[in-house]
């Protein structure tokens, strides 16, 4: 088995005690689910890739990750959900 060799760490431990590794990180071309969208925010807050890294490999831009980040701070996961956007929003 080959592993490619990273700068950062290949696993980190989130505060709940469950391991979040670079395998459970959703591919680059994937469709956007809340569930998905929170993995690489925790990914990125607990220092697994950089915010740069992660906006680069994803296609994202600066506005719609913050806008991920706000959103699971302020309101959890669910307000990640497309469905429920509008409820979160300010008016």
């Amino acid at each position: 088995m080959y592993l490619r060799r990273t700068t950062g760490p290949r696993a980190v431990h989130l505060p709940d005690g469950t391991v979040l590794s670079l395998a459970d990180l959703p591919p680059a071309a994937t469709r956007w689910v809340a569930s998905r969208k929170a993995v690489v925010v925790k990914a990125v807050a607990h220092g697994l890739i950089g915010r740069d890294e992660a906006i680069t490999r994803y296609g994202l831009s600066e506005e719609e990750f913050d806008s991920w980040c706000t959103a699971i701070r302020d309101h959890g996961v669910r307000a990640l959900r497309v469905t429920t956007l509008q409820q979160y929003r300010q008016p």
